[in-house]
């Protein structure tokens, strides 16, 4: 017998509506808590797979599994001397990380854990969701966007170079990938007829929208690694050229907040992409077809959403352990030149494709069929165009001669790229002839 019973004939805005001020709060804390808990497993679960991936252990000390090294890593972070920076706008300073906190916290208050339920004990049926209504999917582009002000200023009021450089990397990237982003979803609400995202839940209980739009999944989940900024598009940061980017002024519990918003963004965006294309809180495509209904109620629900998160996180991972990080003008020249347009490219396919298929009055299931597998077909041909472009591009730069670089041309060094050399030392004929004399002297 399962502890909650699914009320599947009561609206879920009637039942919100409905919900008594304690339950409400019960929600939210319970939200707070899953998105805590979820980061310290986050942490951990990262440094494990990609020790996996990098053939070493990863954390394994502290706990079963190494399970608390993150409490361990947190406690270390609250105990930490704070340090304030002289130069810093000392307001922004400190409010920065707050706004990207609490930014990444309000996204989940629209995400539906599971349908109408009866609470046992007592008279109330509610949605296991905090919130809802009809534009909820524009509420989490909002937030995704204002919590990049908290990056944007906690880099300026750093009053440092270095924290600048990243803030300013961090707006360009917001517009760029945020456009991209919104693009992929158009194609969702024209199939679901709503932004609600109860409603897009709803709507795909026959199929998953990742099947008549494997297109838009694509591109979203490009968008939302960008949204993040993870690698490979984790300029804002970038430890290698920038220190940490806009967080290099940050120490203790305010370096936390950021660290805790960065993680919580990847499990919003992962719930979002749930949600959007991946039936959300449903059961797995075999188990709807096989009418086991009882897999959509009670504590599977849930269940169902935090396996489909925990499956893009692994996504997320797998990518920082395998792509290195993109140079600037690559993405920049990957937004605007390869995500904007195929975005606005699939948009205009399926909408003018859903509606000639309305004007002649034919199935439309039968063209969101056809163009996803037209969709898949379109991917992997580009996939291998690019492939083997760049196979021939490598081996026409293995046959050409290297590129000789004066690396002092500007009054200062700059490394080769990897197709040029450098010009030889002058020194280096007179260090061979100097080693040859000298061992002539040996030998007599």
């Amino acid at each position: 017998m399962s502890v909650l019973a699914s009320v599947s004939d009561v609206p879920v805005a009637e039942a919100l509506a409905a919900d008594p001020l304690w339950l409400v709060i019960v929600k939210a804390v319970l939200i707070v808590v899953f998105l805590l808990t979820s980061v310290l497993f986050a942490v951990w679960f990262e440094r494990r797979v990609i020790g996996r991936l990098q053939e070493r252990p990863g954390p394994n000390r502290l706990g079963p599994f190494g399970l608390l090294q993150s409490v361990a890593d947190a406690m270390k972070l609250l105990f930490k001397e704070d340090i304030t920076v002289r130069r810093s706008e000392k307001v922004l300073y400190i409010a920065a990380p707050m706004i990207s906190v609490f930014c990444a916290l309000l996204i989940f208050s629209v995400i539906p854990f599971g349908p109408v339920t009866h609470i046992p004990g007592t008279d109330i049926s509610t949605p296991l969701q905090l919130t809802d209504f009809s534009v909820a999917v524009l509420f989490i582009l909002a937030c995704a966007a204002l919590g990049v002000y908290g990056i944007v200023l906690g880099g300026w009021a750093s009053g440092s170079t270095y924290p600048l450089m990243g803030a300013i990397r961090s707006t360009a990237q917001v517009i760029s990938y945020e456009l991209a982003m919104g693009l992929s979803l158009v194609t969702v609400f024209m199939l679901s007829g709503t932004m609600s995202t109860s409603g897009i839940v709803e709507a795909q209980t026959d199929r998953w929208w990742i099947w008549p739009l494997f297109p838009a999944f694509i591109l979203y989940v490009i968008s939302m690694v960008g949204e993040t900024n993870r690698l490979p598009f984790d300029l804002p940061e970038a430890e290698g050229e920038l220190v940490a980017g806009f967080m290099t002024e940050y120490s203790s519990m305010k370096f936390a907040w950021f660290f805790l918003a960065e993680y919580m963004n990847m499990i919003n965006v992962s719930a979002v992409a749930s949600t959007l294309f991946l039936g959300g809180w449903r059961a797995p495509w075999p188990a709807s077809w096989a009418g086991a209904e009882f897999l959509n109620s009670g504590i599977f629900p849930p269940i169902w959403l935090i396996l489909k998160i925990w499956l893009l996180m692994f996504v997320f991972v797998w990518i920082r352990g395998s792509v290195l990080r993109f140079r600037y003008d690559q993405f920049m020249k990957f937004g605007w030149k390869i995500l904007i347009p195929v975005g606005l490219g699939w948009l205009v396919f399926f909408a003018v494709g859903r509606a000639a298929f309305d004007h002649f009055g034919r199935d439309l299931n039968v063209f969101d069929a056809v163009a996803g597998v037209i969709a898949i077909l379109l991917v992997v041909a580009v996939w291998s165009f690019i492939s083997d472009a760049a196979a021939k591009d490598e081996e026409a730069s293995d046959d050409a001669e290297p590129e000789v670089l004066d690396a002092f041309a500007g009054g200062y060094p700059v490394p080769p790229l990897p197709h040029q050399v450098l010009p030889p030392s002058p020194r280096s004929g007179r260090t061979v002839e100097a080693h040859a004399g000298s061992r002539e002297e040996d030998s007599e």
